[in-house]
């Protein structure tokens, strides 16, 4: 069986439904605006974004939490997005198909915040 890598990412409730509808096995395309696909590797930085940028946009904020074959993941670089915690997988957009097929088991709901919610609210699955 293959090595995995725990990825985290925040997401807002239209690009949740999206992977609610691929059975929770995949990530929408991208937007012609979005050039890349960025989980993060750690789960206070995917909380903050979903807390802080996903709730102001939309109402509400999620962090997800999938794995994907760790030698695989290892073809993309880590860029560091502010401290030495803040870090994403950078994704070309036009890879995300093959990445997408490199997730292993499914892609869960973690922690769900709305306005208010300052520490959210954890789940023990999917939604």
């Amino acid at each position: 069986m293959a090595e995995t890598t725990i990825l985290w990412r925040p997401t807002g409730p239209e690009e949740l439904e999206l992977v609610r509808a691929s059975g929770w096995k995949a990530w929408p395309p991208r937007l012609p605006d979005q050039p890349i696909f960025y989980p993060v590797l750690n789960e206070q930085y995917a909380i903050m974004i979903a807390r802080d940028w996903n709730v102001p946009a939309s109402g509400v904020g999620y962090v997800t939490r999938f794995e994907v074959d760790r030698a695989f993941a290892s073809r993309y670089p880590v860029r560091q997005a502010g401290g030495r915690d803040i870090l994403e997988l950078w994704v070309p957009a036009e890879e995300l198909d093959e990445f997408n097929r490199h997730i292993v088991g499914l892609i869960e709901v973690v922690h769900e915040f709305r306005p208010g919610s300052s520490r959210g609210r954890g789940h023990s699955g999917r939604e």
